[in-house]
C-alpha cells in the first residue's frame, strides 16, 4: 500500500510540472482526432530507446524543483546533456509527428521549458538549448525541435505560468484545510446506529487510519453506504487522505453514495459524479474536436472559469456538472475528467479506477496522491475485472472495415488477413485452447493499428472513418489486454457467429480467468480500500480473485434478522438440472402455486435462463392461468425495467420471473409487502461449457479449489443475492424457497447464510 505523504500541505502548495502546465499553458481546442496514442508500456520502453542513444554524461530522469512564492514546482526532466548543455523533452507517438496538434505542441515546449529554467537555476546557465523530441514507437524515428533559449525568457514564462496558478493553489489550500476541519467534526447523520451498523464503522474508519484494507460482509439493510462513507471520511483528515473513491457496479450504486452524501452535509466537500462518456455527451452525433462540436471549440479557453465555478459549487453530480458545463460552453464529460483532479470525494463505476485505462488510477499514481477506495457490491467485481483484462477480435468486423476499406490501408489489412486466416487450421474444436499468444498475429495487428491511426489521423472525417475509428478502438483494446497477457489468462479460437456467414478466420480470444496479479498493482498504490457487500462469502475465495494483500482485514457483521422473520424451504426430490427440468416442471409449478394459494401476494421467481424462464411461466399460465405473472426479457430498456419493478405494489399480487444473477437479482428494494417471498429454481452454477472448464482446470492449478471457485461460490453468491430481496427491514416477514434438492446437501447449506437456519 502506498505510504507516499500528502504532496499538498497545509503551508506550501506543492505541484507537479506536468499539472502547472496542464493547468495553465493548454488552449484553444479539446481534439481528440490525433488517435496514435502509444500505450503507457510503449512510452517507458521508447524513452529508454532514445536516451540509450546519447552520449556518455547524457543524464537520465533528472530530478528538478523550483519555488514561485509558496509554490514549490517539481518533476523530472526526461533528459539533460551538460555538455551542450541541451534539456530533452522526450514525447513517444505513432504516425506523423507534423499531424501532432498546435496545442498539443504547445503544452510539451511549456514543459520544456519549465524544465529548462530549472536546469539554468540549478546549473547558473545563461542559456540552454531545449529540444522537442518525437519519437515513432513504431518506426524508431526521432523528429528533434531544438530551439535555444535565454535563461532570462525561460524565467520570465515559468514565472507568468505560476502566476497563474499560484491564486488556485492558495484557494486549494484553504479549501483542504476547511475541508478536513469539517470531517474532523463530521457527525453521524441520524440519531442512532442500526443493528451492526456502527460495528461495520468502526472497522472502517480503523483501518482507513490503519493504512490497511478491509473485506466486510454485512447484510442488506442496515446501511452499508452511509457507514462506509462516513468512517472513511472521519478518518481522512488524520491520514492526509486527498481525495475518496466510491466506486459501484451499478447505477442504483452510485444514487445511494450521492444520497448519503447529501444527508451528511459535509460542507465543504466537493463531490463530484463520473458517468460514462456517452452518457454525458451533448452532441453525439459530432466528433470531439473544435471544427465539428461547439462544446470542443476553445475548450480550453473556457475551461478555467468553468474549473472556478464547479469548485466553487462544490456539488457536482451529472445535473449540477452539466448545468455549469453548458452555462460555460465546455463539453460536460471532459469537465468532469478535469475536475477529477480537485475534488475529495468521487462516485462513479469500477471501470474508473480498475481498467486497464482508468483515468482515476492514472491520476492516482501520476500525482503521488494518497486515495482511500470504498468498493461497493465488492462480489461483483471479480466478473468486471475478468472482463476489463479481456478483449476479442471478430472476423466479421474485420471483414466489415475492409471491403469499404481505402487503398492505403489495404496492405496492412491482407498481411493481417494472412496469419488470421493461417489460425483457423490450428482450430481442431469449436475451442481451442492456444499455448501463447499468435506472434504472427499480434505483430500483423500492431503494423495494422498504427497504419489504421496514421490514416484517421491524416483523413479524420473521410469516407468510413466512423467504421474504421471504432474497429481501431477494438484493435487498440486488444493490444492493450495482450500486453498484460500471463498464465492468469488464456488465448483461445472460437468460430464466428453464423450470422457472420462463412467467415474463414475464428474468433480471437484473450479470457481473464485470474484478475488478482492485475488488480494488485490497484491496491498497492491505494493507502486503504473497504470492499463491501452482503455475498462476500467465504471471503478467501473473494481474496484470492481478487488480488488482496494478506494482512487485510475481514469483517463479517451479523444479520439483524432472524428465522423467525424468513422462512426459508428446500424442496425434496426435486432437480432443476438441465438434464431434469422437463419431467421436474410440473411439480415446479406447483410448489410455487401452493406457495402462492397458502399466502397470496408479490413473489419473485428466479431461473438459470430465459429458456428455463419461458418454460416455467408457460407451463404456469397453462395450469393456473388465475395466478397473475409477468417476467423479465431479453434486452430490457430502462423503462422496461422500471416497468417491471413497478408492478411490485403494496396492495398488488403475483409472480414476476427473472434470471438470476440479472437486473433483479439485487440492487433493487421492495420492502413491506412489495415483495413477501422468492423462488430460487437454480443454484446458479455457471454453464457448463469448455470455456468454464478452463477456468475451473486453472483455478484448481492456482488454489487448490477449481470447483469451488469456478461454479459453487459464484453460484451460491447470486442464489444469497436473490433471497437477500425479501427481507428489507426490521418488520418484514417472508419465505424463500430453495427449489433443487441439491441445496439439502451439507457442502452446499454451509456457504449459505447461518441465519436462515437451514
Amino acid at each position: 500500500m502506498s505510504a507516499n505523504p500528502p504532496s499538498i500541505d497545509t503551508t506550501t502548495a506543492s505541484v507537479a510540472v506536468r499539472v502547472l502546465c496542464a493547468f495553465a499553458a493548454k488552449a484553444g481546442d479539446l481534439d481528440l482526432r490525433f488517435t496514435p496514442s502509444p500505450s503507457a508500456q510503449d512510452g517507458i520502453a521508447g524513452h529508454a530507446t532514445v536516451t540509450a542513444r546519447r552520449a556518455a554524461g547524457y543524464q537520465r530522469e533528472v530530478p528538478l524543483s523550483a519555488r514561485f512564492g509558496e509554490l514549490r514546482v517539481q518533476g523530472r526532466a526526461d533528459g539533460f546533456d551538460p555538455a551542450v548543455p541541451r534539456l530533452e523533452e522526450i514525447k513517444t507517438h505513432r504516425g506523423d509527428a507534423a499531424r501532432i496538434p498546435d496545442n498539443h505542441r504547445e503544452l510539451h515546449w511549456a514543459q520544456a521549458r519549465v524544465y529548462g529554467w530549472m536546469l539554468c537555476e540549478q546549473h547558473a546557465l545563461e542559456r540552454i538549448e531545449l529540444a522537442l523530441v518525437y519519437f515513432n514507437i513504431d518506426t524508431g524515428q526521432e523528429t528533434v525541435l531544438p530551439v535555444w533559449h535565454s535563461a532570462v525568457e525561460l524565467k520570465a514564462f515559468f514565472e507568468t505560468l505560476c502566476a497563474r496558478y499560484a491564486g488556485w493553489a492558495r484557494a486549494e489550500l484553504a479549501h483542504r484545510a476547511a475541508r478536513d476541519e469539517a470531517l474532523r467534526a463530521l457527525g453521524f447523520p441520524f440519531e442512532g446506529f442500526r443493528p451492526g451498523q456502527r460495528e461495520l464503522a468502526a472497522a472502517v474508519y480503523r483501518c482507513h487510519g490503519a493504512g490497511r484494507h478491509l473485506l466486510a460482509q454485512a447484510p442488506t439493510g442496515i446501511g452499508k453506504t452511509m457507514a462506509t462513507l462516513f468512517a472513511a471520511l472521519r478518518a481522512a483528515p488524520a491520514q492526509g487522505t486527498h481525495k475518496l473513491f466510491y466506486l459501484t457496479a451499478k447505477t442504483p450504486g452510485r444514487q445511494l453514495a450521492l444520497h448519503a452524501l447529501q444527508r451528511m452535509k459535509a460542507q465543504p466537500l466537493r463531490v463530484l459524479e463520473l458517468v460514462a462518456r456517452d452518457k454525458a455527451c451533448e452532441h453525439p452525433d459530432k466528433a470531439c474536436h473544435g471544427e465539428s462540436c461547439p462544446l470542443a471549440r476553445g475548450f480550453y479557453d473556457r475551461l478555467p472559469a468553468a474549473r472556478e465555478a464547479a469548485a466553487q459549487a462544490g456539488w457536482l453530480d451529472k445535473a449540477a456538472l452539466r448545468e455549469i458545463a453548458l452555462r460555460h460552453e465546455v463539453c460536460p464529460y471532459y469537465l468532469g475528467q478535469d475536475l477529477l483532479r480537485w475534488s475529495d470525494v468521487v462516485v462513479g463505476d469500477f471501470n474508473h479506477f480498475f481498467d486497464l485505462s482508468a483515468h482515476a488510477w492514472s491520476l492516482t499514481v501520476g500525482d503521488g496522491l494518497r486515495v482511500g477506495l470504498l468498493v461497493d457490491e465488492a462480489h461483483n467485481l471479480i466478473e468486471r475485472a475478468r472482463l476489463m483484462y479481456s478483449a476479442e477480435l471478430r472476423p466479421a468486423a474485420f471483414q466489415a472495415v475492409r471491403k469499404g476499406a481505402p487503398a492505403a490501408l489495404k496492405k496492412t489489412m491482407d498481411r493481417l488477413q494472412r496469419p488470421w486466416s493461417a489460425l483457423a487450421r490450428l482450430q481442431t474444436q469449436d475451442h481451442t485452447v492456444l499455448p501463447e499468444l499468435p506472434g504472427a498475429f499480434i505483430e500483423a495487428l500492431q503494423h495494422h493499428s498504427a497504419a489504421l491511426s496514421d490514416h484517421l489521423a491524416l483523413e479524420p472525417e473521410g469516407s468510413g472513418a466512423a467504421g474504421l475509428q471504432d474497429w481501431l478502438f477494438e484493435v487498440q483494446r486488444f493490444l492493450r489486454v495482450a500486453e498484460v497477457f500471463a498464465d492468469h489468462s488464456l488465448v483461445d479460437l472460437t468460430p464466428p457467429p453464423r450470422a457472420a456467414g462463412r467467415a474463414r478466420q475464428p474468433v480471437l480470444n484473450i479470457r481473464n480467468l485470474d484478475p488478482g496479479p492485475l488488480l494488485q498493482p490497484r491496491w498497492q498504490a491505494a493507502h486503504s480500500a473497504t470492499l463491501f457487500s452482503a455475498t462476500l462469502s467465504p471471503m478467501a475465495y473473494v481474496g484470492d480473485l481478487l488480488g488482496l494483500p494478506q494482512d487485510t482485514a475481514r469483517l463479517t457483521v451479523p444479520s439483524p434478522f432472524d428465522a423467525s422473520q424468513l422462512q426459508v424451504r428446500v424442496t425434496p426430490n426435486l432437480s432443476t438440472r438441465y438434464a431434469d427440468r422437463a419431467a421436474s416442471l410440473d411439480q415446479l409449478v406447483e410448489v410455487m402455486a401452493d406457495q402462492y394459494a397458502q399466502r397470496p401476494g408479490n413473489y419473485l421467481a428466479f431461473f438459470s435462463s430465459f429458456d428455463y424462464l419461458q418454460q416455467a411461466l408457460q407451463r404456469l399460465q397453462a395450469t393456473h392461468p388465475a395466478l397473475p405473472a409477468w417476467a423479465q426479457s431479453r434486452g430490457m430498456g430502462e423503462p422496461e425495467r422500471e416497468a417491471f419493478v413497478a408492478r411490485f405494489t403494496e396492495d398488488s399480487q403475483g409472480i414476476g420471473f427473472a434470471v438470476l444473477g440479472g437486473a433483479f437479482g439485487e440492487g433493487i428494494d421492495l420492502p413491506g409487502q412489495r415483495l413477501i417471498g422468492a423462488f430460487i429454481a437454480t443454484l446458479g452454477l455457471p454453464q457448463l461449457n469448455p470455456v468454464t472448464e478452463q477456468l475451473r482446470a486453472r483455478l484448481q492449478a492456482r488454489f487448490g479449489q477449481g470447483y469451488d471457485y469456478a461454479y459453487l461460490f459464484p453460484g451460491l453468491q447470486k442464489v444469497v443475492q436473490a433471497a437477500g430481496r425479501v427481507i428489507r427491514g426490521p418488520d418484514d416477514q417472508g419465505v424463500v424457497v430453495l427449489m433443487d434438492e441439491r441445496f439439502g446437501r451439507p457442502e452446499v447449506r454451509r456457504w449459505l447464510p447461518a441465519w436462515w437456519g437451514l
